[in-house]
């Protein structure tokens, strides 16, 4: 949020990147504004439905970020900014080029097994005595510095995921900076099967058959021409095989067949069908229905009225769905007037309590999670949905 008339002092949004947020916010801090962080939930909206949108979204930011480089907002020479904020900036800079050394990571094991150009020269021992302790000393105060709010595993995973696409919007930026316009973030779509983004995923298919065939040659390399049976690259081919083999199932886009969310919650509910009276519990709520759980079954009409105490809301809906099997039930809301549909949506969105802090896995447990996701048959992951989900899912419509 920010004030209006600092907004009207700075000569309004910064229009000349499509990050105009981030450097309206600069603009402000250059008058002497102060910019607060209020770790409390305000709003909630949609956020990338798919690793394809997040792929997306990310190349916006990189693109709007580094065009500041090329206008007056640029943080670095903007008048206003103490030294402490340019050098705090900085890093939202840097952080775009990290991918260079991320693609460095992944092409370095290839090179020493096709090249003979060895990157570490480490002994077994350096390894348990120096790199060891190192790299758990780096996985501890990463964990500790963001208080669960990331995980340094699962964060690679998504730098193998976007580091090509953003290789290239980077190079792409800084020789032709406004050369590519604003394109929002796909959300709220329908999916009624299984999307692989392929184009992502063929640069990390390449790399993971290059990886693979580096770890062979190097394990070939080391049994029989120096008898060393230790090498760090070994390993280091072991963990990019791992990640990028997550990173290719993570490119899969489950079908997703409602555009609306369906928020799970326990909250009372009175039906009326025709003469007959009978309470519920509702077990997920949207802004087109309810899913409830009865606490007995009985026959119903097909039109029913739901009455919602805690928040005095009642509305019109219609049975589409019927569970014998647990007595559950789902309606689909018809007939909502302004007034019912914005006091449902502060119900379903604005509640207190609603949106809950959550922390990450921890390294231990996101490693255990990489592992889950690899081994898991990945005839699942491509079969479709069981019927009795598809047709509740596809009941409502």
């Amino acid at each position: 949020m920010m004030r209006r008339s600092a907004i009207q002092e700075v000569g309004g949004f910064v229009t000349d990147s499509i990050s105009e947020d981030y450097y309206t916010g600069i603009r402000l801090s250059a008058k002497g504004y102060e910019s607060v962080y209020l770790n409390e939930t305000l709003s909630a909206g949609l956020a990338a439905e798919s690793m394809s949108a997040h792929i997306l979204q990310r190349l916006r930011w990189a693109r709007g970020t580094l065009q500041g480089l090329f206008i007056d907002s640029n943080p670095f020479i903007i008048p206003g900014l103490r030294l402490r904020q340019r050098l705090a900036h900085l890093e939202g800079f840097i952080t775009w080029f990290s991918i260079l050394p991320r693609l460095f990571f992944i092409i370095i094991p290839i090179i020493y097994s096709f090249f003979g150009i060895e990157p570490l020269a480490i002994t077994l021992q350096e390894t348990i005595y120096i790199f060891l302790p190192y790299y758990l000393l780096q996985l501890t105060t990463f964990t500790w510095l963001n208080q669960r709010s990331r995980s340094i595993i699962l964060s690679d995973v998504y730098a193998v995921v976007s580091c090509f696409p953003l290789f290239i919007a980077v190079v792409k930026v800084m020789f032709n900076p406004f050369g590519q316009g604003f394109k929002v973030t796909p959300k709220g779509l329908f999916r009624s099967k299984n999307q692989y983004n392929w184009r992502s995923a063929f640069p990390l298919i390449i790399f993971l058959i290059g990886t693979v065939l580096s770890l062979w040659i190097t394990l070939g390399i080391n049994n029989y021409l120096t008898g060393n049976y230790f090498s760090l690259v070994v390993f280091w081919n072991i963990y990019n095989i791992i990640i990028i083999s997550v990173a290719l199932l993570g490119l899969l886009d489950i079908p997703k067949p409602d555009i609306y969310e369906w928020l799970p919650m326990q909250q009372k509910v009175q039906l009326t069908s025709g003469e007959k009276i009978i309470w519920g519990t509702i077990t997920q709520l949207s802004e087109v229905g309810a899913e409830i759980q009865l606490k007995q079954f009985i026959a119903l009409d097909g039109a029913l009225t739901l009455a919602i105490p805690e928040v005095e809301l009642t509305l019109s809906g219609k049975l589409t769905y019927i569970n014998l099997k647990n007595s559950s039930i789902r309606v689909k809301f018809e007939s909502i007037t302004p007034h019912q549909s914005r006091r449902l949506i502060e119900f379903l969105f604005c509640r207190p309590g609603q949106w809950k802090y959550r922390n990450t896995p921890g390294e231990w447990r996101s490693l255990w999670l990489l592992f889950r996701v690899l081994f898991r048959p990945v005839i699942f992951l491509f079969g479709s949905f069981d019927k009795d989900k598809r047709k509740k899912r596809e009941a409502i419509f």
